[in-house]
């Protein structure tokens, strides 16, 4: 072969490997797994693979349900990269170790990410799970039995006291006891406060232990979360237990008679591993008994604690037209958020607009605060007026008696604004009767020059503008009084029609916090939004939400599962990130924004199908 044919086929070779090269640079998603056949007690793992010229456009990897599994850790994510004659790819994996809940066959269904333009999907794996021994369950946790780890790994939940009244406040605390190592805990389930309303105390980003007893042993304790409790309904109440998965790093027992393994087994080479065990805490049962039934003042709206109340205009001497602002403002310990304000009652000639109400909440170990309530009022007419004292009624959890504190009475003098005309007898002023004489003109019966106007031909556009366009006014007005006094007259409607704008203000909150950096404030205003508009658009009371109710109600709306799953993530996410603060970066925080915003605009539209 001469020297020409050989560069030629040379040449033909590296093309043809360019091309094999180019085509394996092609994105691809696929699942594989560690093994196929496991037994009942067995781990093992699963991998999602992206692979690619480019993996850092990866985004929105959805997991699929791992039915018939438990999962101890996941998703767990790596990179790998790698350059090749000048062309780099590399492959991002999402990883997962599941331990069988059951035998017999199962599947592990599709994963899913979106990458530029486009959607990809995994193919489905099959698992065979076979019955496995009591020793293999050991092996599964380090060679600890379950026992085991139960009595030296576990929560508590605590209530400061257990018999309460109804409204009043009790604080649940739930404590993590230890006695091996262990990593940072995931949450597996929140407690459910069915009956409460919840308010979290003192919340913490990170688990700090101290040395502590229990059933007269010593253990490693933390206090892991705080919870304060206002029960709004009476009876035996139920607080469900808290799960989390702890990652427990154990010393590996020995499992035969090897010479090898007691040699190895020396803790100098230190043969350790992290199994992940699941731990709950107990149910604690609250008795809530109703409040006295004997001396409740006529003010009284269901307000318990310690409170202080007071009354207050901006200014008492005012031109007729010109607003003022009253203020009502509650301070002191108790449920701020659910407390309800006295009715301001006006005097003839005021008119009144919906209130703004502001609520500042201290969550320490007593709940406090204050509740103001400012109501924008304008007088009509002079005069002097008197806007009577306002009463406001609380049970004294305390001295376990109603307590009613009142304000004083309100004298505003209201003058005569500028233009306006002092009333006289019957319906005219003094300035009406002075224009009298100059308003009546003899009528004139001579000299008239008077000139024949041009027949007009045709008429002008505006003459129909002037004639039909007051009455198309009047009828959309008068529709759109009655759809506001349909709205007024309905408060669930009105709150229908105004969820999505209380969440969109939210969310503005929300991007602001994420925007500096806060992630913490923007998790808990992202959270506030998205609870804010189910209680909205689903007409439940604040005192009753709970995710749960959410999603039951949007399910009995047949609303898409898919959506509903979304909500629950999204929900969870935001929970969870306290336990993780470190893991958390802005770049997620704007991606769960992103998915809160697309949730909301999907359930919005959703829900008004269903009308």
């Amino acid at each position: 072969m001469n020297k020409i044919n050989y560069i030629k086929l040379l040449t033909i070779v590296l093309l043809f490997a360019s091309g094999l090269f180019s085509i394996s640079l092609a994105q691809e998603f696929t699942a594989t797994v560690d093994r196929t056949t496991v037994g009942q007690y067995d781990r093992f793992q699963v991998y999602f693979t992206f692979s690619g010229s480019d993996v850092n456009g990866v985004k929105n990897f959805r997991p699929p349900d791992f039915n018939g599994f438990k999962i101890l850790t996941g998703p767990n994510q790596s990179t790998s990269m790698q350059i090749i004659n000048g062309k780099v790819s590399g492959s991002l994996t999402f990883s997962y170790i599941l331990q069988p809940n059951n035998i017999g066959e199962f599947t592990i269904g599709t994963a899913s990410v979106d990458y530029g333009s486009s959607t990809y999907k995994t193919s489905s794996l099959r698992i065979k799970v076979e019955k496995g021994t009591p020793q293999q369950q050991r092996e599964s946790t380090g060679g600890y039995s379950e026992e085991e780890l139960a009595k030296n790994v576990f929560i508590v939940a605590e209530a400061n006291k257990t018999n309460v009244l109804l409204g009043e406040q009790l604080t649940v605390t739930y404590k993590l006891y230890t006695k091996l190592n262990i990593s940072s805990p995931q949450i597996t389930k929140l407690p459910q406060y069915q009956g409460f309303w919840a308010e979290e105390v003192e919340p913490t980003q990170t688990i700090n232990f101290d040395v502590g007893m229990y059933n007269g042993e010593r253990y490693r304790v933390a206090p892991i979360k705080r919870v304060a409790l206002f029960p709004t309904k009476t009876g035996t109440l139920s607080v469900t237990p808290f799960e989390l998965n702890i990652p427990v790093i154990v010393k590996k027992k020995r499992t035969g008679n090897d010479v090898f393994d007691d040699f190895f087994n020396d803790s100098f080479f230190g043969r350790n591993e992290t199994v992940e065990y699941r731990t709950k805490s107990n149910t604690l049962k609250i008795q809530v008994d109703p409040l006295p039934s004997n001396n409740v003042p006529n003010s009284f709206n269901g307000a318990v604690g310690n409170f202080n109340f007071k009354a207050e205009i901006d200014k008492n001497k005012v031109f007729s037209n010109e607003s003022i602002t009253f203020r009502m403002t509650v301070s002191g310990s108790g449920n701020i958020k659910l407390l309800k304000l006295p009715e301001l009652q006006l005097p003839a000639g005021f008119e009144k607009y919906e209130p703004k109400v502001y609520d500042n909440v201290n969550k320490g170990s007593i709940v406090s605060g204050q509740k103001i309530v400012e109501y924008l009022i304008v007088p009509r007419s002079p005069g002097e007026k008197i806007i009577p004292s306002i009463e406001f009624s609380y049970f004294n959890s305390s001295t376990r008696r109603y307590v009613t504190q009142q304000s004083q009475e309100f004298n505003i003098s209201v003058v005569k604004g500028e233009g306006q005309y002092e009333p006289i007898a019957g319906n005219f002023s003094k300035e009406d009767v002075k224009l009298l004489s100059e308003d009546i003109r003899y009528i004139k019966t001579s000299e008239f020059e008077l000139e024949r106007q041009q027949e007009i031909s045709f008429i002008k556009p505006w003459f129909w503008i002037s004639l039909f366009l007051p009455t198309v006014v009047l009828v959309f007005a008068i529709g759109y009084q009655k759809r506001q006094d349909k709205l007024y007259g309905n408060i669930q409607l009105l709150k229908f029609q105004r969820a999505e704008k209380a969440a969109k203000l939210r969310l503005k909150t929300a991007k602001k916090m994420l925007d500096l950096n806060k992630l913490s404030e923007f998790y808990t205003e992202l959270s506030l939004a998205l609870y804010g508009y189910l209680e909205d658009k689903l007409s439940i009371q604040k005192s009753e939400f709970t995710i749960e109710t959410a999603m039951e109600k949007l399910n009995v709306k047949k609303i898409d599962t898919a959506l509903i799953k979304s909500l629950n993530n999204i929900s969870e996410k935001c929970e969870f990130v306290r336990f993780s603060p470190q893991g958390e970066t802005s770049s997620s925080a704007n991606e769960i924004y992103k998915d809160t915003v697309k949730l909301i605009i999907e359930l919005d539209s959703a829900l008004e199908r269903k009308r």
